[in-house]
């Protein structure tokens, strides 16, 4: 019978019952005031709204032992200390509709009742008219005795005019948020988080804010500081230099009044994520869409993983802005969100746009060859630096290939010997063969020939596949690698016929595939420089149909599949002339000639002799139907259009009989060019192509196997000792 009777009373709902009233104010209290923090950004908003022009904070153990805050304001009168912290008493309102137009930070009554109900609190306070101050202690929002035997009402006191208020012993009676905090040292810098931030933004207000017992403050303003001036108390001076001022003019449609504040420029790059100091109605907030869209917009100015500085204050229309919607009041609501912030991430980027001429980088002075030690400050015992840990090699200093005997050289590339075998456009020619018509003239390109500047505005490229190409060689970044080519030293080509150089990075050096990496910098070079590329112009202009004729062709007669894989590419090249003239500079007339081709680096032309082969791959093996594969594919036979080519091995010296001296000068007209473009090639290697490599090379992973370590100095001289 018992048995059923049990079952019967669990069948049975729960009894709803009010709560007690300590238990709802504590409830209440836990989530107005989460941490230290949260207790004194209440209490300082408190101050700021009673018009004070000095705050002073102390905190002790993180503010969990004592967070004390002292003002200079209007103070409390006191007919009111008996109700101050009781729950919904405030000056700031007096209905509902006052919140359309509220312009104080404080409104509900809420701060002062919360604390008093987790900590032991004092305020002590004068008002103008008041002869004294008057001291008040509180728990549980009532006025409570400060010892025991005394009265509860307030007592007169000495103090100064203005408001004083000490919480005691925060969390004394909810251990279990106690245990939660880390370190008094966590809490103490969230502290002093807040407190920057209002000392930012509030001027003509002097704040400091120092630990319990310690003589100096960790934070002093005066009213009289500017913005940048706090900013630099408060963040430090690397950021204040690289300010600049934004500002937005007033949109009633959308209900922004303006909007006004600080940024980094783009020579500012930290790696500490700081996060925006943001005032929505000169009140502390967090707005997430807004911190996207300025990390998203900074993302184009900045390197990766690296992060700004962002001062905004906002003033949104009254009756548009919500700010009771959370209960630490730490977010608000306003209409016409998404416009607004659009309004402002225009604006910031239109500013950034204007002051983004140049950039300021931080430099290291090269290591000498012999390095001096400086003497501990110890025991003054210098250091020894063994000769097998010192790098030998300076990139300003003379290399042995400059002792040897060079040829003078006036073409800046081999494209001046081999444009003799090229054919001219039909139209430059009448009266000859309009598919192969030799060219009888010299073309070249001297070094005295300047280069023709164009006053045309850098092209931003938005398009995604490009984006997405770019981050595809971030994520393949081989950090090792890349710091190798960034800071290596080129010794010199090893051997040009299968296209190997030696270079020598810190002791050890290394031999390299210039052609695997000359391959690799000249994509990433296209994918930087899309739709920016410079124009080599061609004079004459060659023919499409005749480079193609070059390509397929080993012999004068061409079979009817060649004949239609040559007008199959030629078609296809023709439709897609206008998008590559747009974004890779290569310019293809009506008529089927070849007016100029992408110039990727300057002081580097490559081989126009392949330029046949380049415009049959560039039809033969892009992918033209979707985007990103089409850009990619132009873009590596570009690369491999630039790579130097390979050179064939020069024959031995003859000897001395008649015979050889004979085969020698039968020789002489062929070997002499080979000898000119060699000399010009390694030329253009040294000066030009590994100094942009160590400029911009970011290594990925397939280069692994271009880059054997070869020798390294601590090695050696092991070896040496053993001899």
């Amino acid at each position: 019978m018992d048995s059923d009777t049990d079952s019967e009373k669990l069948k049975l709902p729960p009894k709803i019952k009010p709560l007690d009233v300590s238990v709802i104010n504590r409830i209440a209290a836990g989530e107005i005031i989460v941490a230290p923090a949260n207790a004194l950004k209440e209490m300082l908003e408190n101050s700021i709204d009673a018009g004070s022009t000095s705050i002073d904070i102390v905190v002790k153990d993180g503010g969990l032992k004592l967070l004390q805050i002292s003002d200079n304001g209007h103070g409390i009168n006191r007919d009111d200390l008996g109700i101050l912290c009781e729950r919904f008493t405030t000056s700031k309102i007096s209905s509902f509709e006052d919140l359309n137009a509220i312009a104080t930070y404080g409104f509900r009554g809420e701060a002062l009742a919360s604390i008093s109900h987790i900590a032991h609190l004092t305020v002590t306070t004068r008002s103008e008219d008041s002869d004294c101050a008057w001291r008040a202690t509180y728990l549980d929002s009532k006025l409570v005795p400060a010892k025991g035997g005394a009265s509860a009402d307030p007592r007169p006191v000495a103090g100064r005019k203005g408001t004083q208020i000490l919480v005691e012993d925060l969390f004394f009676n909810v251990p279990s948020r106690l245990r939660a905090f880390r370190s008094p040292a966590d809490e103490y810098n969230r502290i002093a988080d807040v407190v920057g931030r209002y000392a930012i933004h509030c001027e003509g207000i002097a704040f400091t804010c120092k630990k319990h017992g310690e003589p100096h403050h960790s934070l002093i303003t005066t009213a009289q500081a500017s913005t940048i001036d706090r900013i630099r108390t408060v963040y430090g001076v690397a950021i204040a230099n690289e300010l600049i001022k934004v500002s937005v003019a007033e949109d009633k449609r959308l209900g922004l009044v303006g909007a006004s504040g600080y940024i980094t420029n783009a020579n500012f790059n930290a790696k500490k994520n700081y996060q925006p100091v943001l005032f929505i109605n000169h009140r502390a907030v967090t707005c997430d869409p807004l911190k996207r869209a300025l990390a998203q917009l900074y993302s184009a100015f900045l390197p990766k993983g690296s992060h700004s500085f962002t001062y905004l204050s906002l003033r949104i229309a009254p009756d548009k802005l919500d700010v009771n919607v959370h209960p630490t009041k730490r977010e608000v609501r306003f209409l016409n969100e998404d416009e607004i912030i659009q309004r402002i991430c225009d604006n910031v980027q239109h500013v950034l746009g204007e002051v983004d001429t140049s950039r300021a980088f931080k430099t290291q002075s090269v290591l000498m060859a012999k390095s001096v030690d400086s003497p501990s400050p110890l025991n003054n015992a210098q250091k020894r630096t063994y000769e097998y840990n010192m790098v030998r090699t300076d990139a300003k200093e003379r290399k042995i290939t400059t002792m040897f005997k060079q040829p003078p050289s006036k073409s800046l590339s081999g494209s001046a010997t081999v444009l003799h075998s090229l054919p001219h456009s039909p139209s430059d020619s009448p009266g000859r063969d309009a598919d192969v018509v030799p060219i009888s003239t010299d073309i070249e390109t001297t070094a005295e020939d300047p280069y023709e500047t164009v006053e045309r505005a850098r092209v931003h490229i938005r398009l995604h596949s490009v984006k997405q190409l770019r981050e595809d060689v971030r994520n393949d970044l081989h950090k090792g690698l890349t710091d190798i080519f960034a800071n290596h030293t080129f010794v010199g080509i090893v051997d040009e016929n299968k296209r190997l150089a030696a270079i020598q990075c810190d002791v050890k050096l290394y031999l390299v595939d210039y052609a695997a990496v000359s391959y690799e910098i000249f994509y990433q070079i296209g994918l930087s420089d899309f739709g920016n590329f410079g124009v080599i112009q061609l004079a004459p202009a060659l023919s499409l149909r005749s480079l193609l004729k070059l390509a397929v062709a080993d012999c004068e007669q061409i079979s009817a599949e060649q004949e239609s894989e040559i007008c199959r590419i030629t078609d296809q090249l023709m439709t897609m002339r206008m998008m590559l003239l747009e974004y890779f500079s290569l310019d293809i007339t009506a008529d089927g000639d070849i007016k100029s081709i992408p110039l990727l680096l300057k002081g580097y032309t490559p081989s126009v002799v392949k330029l046949p082969m380049f415009l049959y791959r560039l039809g033969h093996n892009v992918d033209w139907a979707h985007e990103k594969e089409c850009f990619e594919t132009i873009l590596r036979e570009i690369a491999i259009f630039y790579v130097p080519e390979s050179l064939p091995i020069l024959p031995p010296a003859p000897l001395g009989d008649g015979a050889s001296s004979q085969r020698a000068s039968n020789d002489s007209e062929n070997i002499q060019p080979l000898e000119k473009r060699r000399s010009e090639l390694m030329d253009r290697i040294d000066k030009c192509i590994f100094p942009t490599i160590r400029r911009r090379l970011l290594a990925t992973k397939k280069l692994l196997g271009s880059v054997i370590e070869v020798a390294d100095l601590p090695g050696l001289y092991k070896i040496f000792e053993r001899c």
